[in-house]
């Protein structure tokens, strides 16, 4: 049976997203003339350099909205991201990387996706404050951790995403990702400040675009103060993505994720069993629906890791 490709899977999603806040331009569906003209040349420049994949109007508006529609910025970065992509192999890491480590990572850097918010985005949880890089470097490393990370983002793109359109019916582009910064120290933000760069370079060079909804929260006193010190150096549209919250939060996330989708540690009524793998390993979502999962399969389970 020949692989399922990209064009297969573009053809089963919503063609547009759903109308953009502040009646904001620039994204499928919403394109302003002028915009339309840069995407089309845009592409033309691209197959020119001999491009073939990733030439979808999504991916390429991403690209030009993270460079203001400065097409040959917009080239340039789309090239660096493609010879990256190249140089580690990054089309084939789904089949060709394997964090066997997983389950037991999970526990000393909790990370995982469950269900959606009110838009249909994959929300994304990481709970930073719970952090124990000492115990977790007994068992991985951090090229592995990376490896890992570039792999959920891969799998965040063939599967989550596709999945999750079906079902709002409108193009879902992004995630919805809170950072729970409870029990943070120091010493453990210094442990992370080295693997928190490198992640931070990828996404926001390779998979430009992807920020929906950016909630911290827990946040320690005095770190709201210290944002507003470098958020001037920050974009305002993706300044206007970030929400600090302390630790009164709850009504903050109930707005844009919905009880029954946000877990019970957060202040929702989501549980998930343990024997599913619970809320580190279940990985629940539009992408574990059959209805929702097109022909590129239902996304790998961690949880089937576990042994």
């Amino acid at each position: 049976m020949s692989e399922v490709t990209e064009q297969e899977i573009l053809d089963t999603l919503p063609k547009t997203v759903a109308k953009p806040e502040l009646n904001r331009t620039g994204f499928p569906g919403y394109l302003t003339d002028s915009e339309q003209q840069t995407l089309d040349m845009f592409r033309t420049l691209l197959e020119a350099e001999g491009f073939e994949k990733r030439l979808d109007d999504s991916t390429l508006l991403r690209f030009l909205r993270a460079r203001k529609f400065d097409v040959m910025k917009a080239k340039e970065m789309f090239i660096e991201c493609e010879k990256w992509r190249k140089e580690k192999n990054i089309d084939t890491i789904l089949k060709d990387f394997e964090y066997s480590e997983k389950p037991v990572v999970a526990k000393f850097y909790p990370q995982y996706y469950h269900k959606t918010d009110k838009d249909g985005r994959p929300v994304y949880f990481e709970e930073l404050g719970a952090v124990n890089l000492t115990e977790m470097y007994k068992i991985t490393t951090q090229e592995r951790m990376i490896n890992n990370l570039v792999w959920e983002y891969e799998s965040f793109v063939r599967y989550r995403l596709p999945a999750c359109s079906r079902k709002a019916g409108t193009l879902i582009e992004t995630s919805c990702t809170i950072i729970d910064l409870k029990g943070i120290s120091l010493s453990s933000a210094s442990q992370v400040y080295s693997y928190v760069k490198e992640t931070s370079y990828i996404g926001q060079n390779f998979y430009p675009e992807r920020m929906g909804k950016f909630y911290l929260i827990n946040a320690p006193f005095g770190f709201s103060t210290a944002f507003k010190l470098f958020k001037g150096f920050l974009d305002p549209v993706t300044v206007s993505k970030i929400f600090i919250l302390g630790t009164s939060y709850k009504s903050d996330l109930l707005k844009q994720i919905p009880e029954e989708n946000l877990p019970t540690k957060f202040g929702g009524k989501s549980v998930v069993d343990e024997k599913e793998g619970g809320l580190l390993l279940s990985d629940v979502g539009p992408w574990r629906e059959k209805e929702y999962i097109g022909p590129e399969g239902e996304a790998p389970h961690v949880f089937s890791m576990k042994k």
